[in-house]
């Protein structure tokens, strides 16, 4: 009996004991070229501003991560960066997709963004942007009579 019951213990044991395959999906990060963006013709400093930027998402299996910042003063170089699921069925999609960040403007210097735009021949691409800053005072408009 009792090797009836160790028997009985060891099949259902096996029988429920995990798959050796991991169905886990296969993930990898990868950065979007930025095909649009909307930037004002100057800042007022001590404004916060929405950026706005587009991108083309392949499929349904590019999902937005992080919009990634490398700052140096008043140098912004920005990149978009989604999560691709590698083993699920995806959709093909082709549409833009807009994501945006909001940036609140310090010093009266210029701004210069550099929007990653894709890699040619191994080397990164940029679209350069340069924005003037300027006192609150020197953006109103005084009309007379």
């Amino acid at each position: 009996m009792k090797k009836y019951a160790f028997l009985l213990l060891m099949f259902v044991g096996l029988s429920t004991s995990c798959s050796v395959e991991n169905d886990d999906p296969v993930i990898h990060t990868e950065f979007m070229p930025i095909t649009n963006v909307e930037l004002p013709e100057y800042f007022i400093q001590g404004q916060t501003y929405e950026i706005n930027m587009s991108y083309i998402k392949p499929s349904s299996c590019y999902v937005f991560n992080n919009i990634i910042f490398d700052i140096e003063g008043h140098e912004r170089t920005v990149a978009i960066l989604n999560t691709v699921y590698e083993n699920t069925n995806c959709i093909p999609e082709g549409e833009s997709t807009t994501v945006s960040f909001d940036l609140t403007i310090s010093g009266n210097e210029v701004y210069l963004f550099k929007f990653f735009q894709g890699t040619q021949d191994g080397v990164d691409q940029y679209h350069l942007v340069e924005v003037p800053v300027v006192d609150g005072r020197d953006s109103i408009v005084v009309e007379e009579d």
